[in-house]
């Protein structure tokens, strides 16, 4: 099978990145799945995820000239995914898009047949890792975390949960496990 699309979202301090790295350092290098790489207005940074960097003025550009087949703002940033990343054109059983839970509607609309993946941690885990990484204020870290306790998944989508509260390879074979069933879906 080509091009099964799996849609990670979830809130800030979940752990995505981690879970999406610990699995990519895991996978064989045979293995029929891809991790999209996203365009983003942010500079790429030597211990961070490994993406296109550009400005928005290029970002926006791109985005007229129909260059992605997801976009989206999150955190004052612009995030894109360029076409030959996504299926069919990527040819994998599994594409792996990090992406957005306020995007995930529009994302669906577009990939009706996609596999979500929430990834997910208590309120005291989310609080704990905003605080650790120090680049928001007390109010912002609970503003995120209260948007955590906010969301609902939209009417009619069903989601793979995952939580990541303990150790990083418990929920890491867990969403191992869930891309297996997304790969023969």
């Amino acid at each position: 099978m080509t091009g099964r699309l799996v849609y990670v979202a979830g809130p800030s301090g979940a752990g995505k990145d981690s879970l999406l790295a610990w699995l990519k350092n895991r996978l064989s290098p045979d293995a029929p799945v891809a991790f999209a790489r996203r365009t983003i207005t942010r500079a790429a940074t030597a211990d961070g995820e490994q993406h296109d960097s550009i400005d928005v003025h290029g970002f926006l550009h791109l985005r007229e000239a129909g260059a992605f087949g997801l976009d989206w703002e999150a955190n004052g940033l612009c995030y894109g995914v360029r076409h030959a990343e996504l299926p069919p054109l990527r040819g994998s059983a599994v594409v792996i898009v990090n992406g957005s839970r306020a995007y995930l509607p529009e994302a669906a609309r577009r990939y009706p047949e996609m596999t979500v993946v929430h990834i997910t941690a208590s309120v005291q885990t989310l609080r704990q890792r905003l605080t650790a990484r120090g680049r928001e204020s007390a109010d912002m870290v609970e503003a995120r975390v209260q948007r955590a306790l906010d969301f609902r998944m939209p009417s009619g989508m069903a989601a793979i949960e995952i939580h990541n509260d303990h150790g990083l390879a418990e929920a890491g074979e867990r969403l191992a496990h869930a891309l297996q069933l997304a790969a023969v879906a």
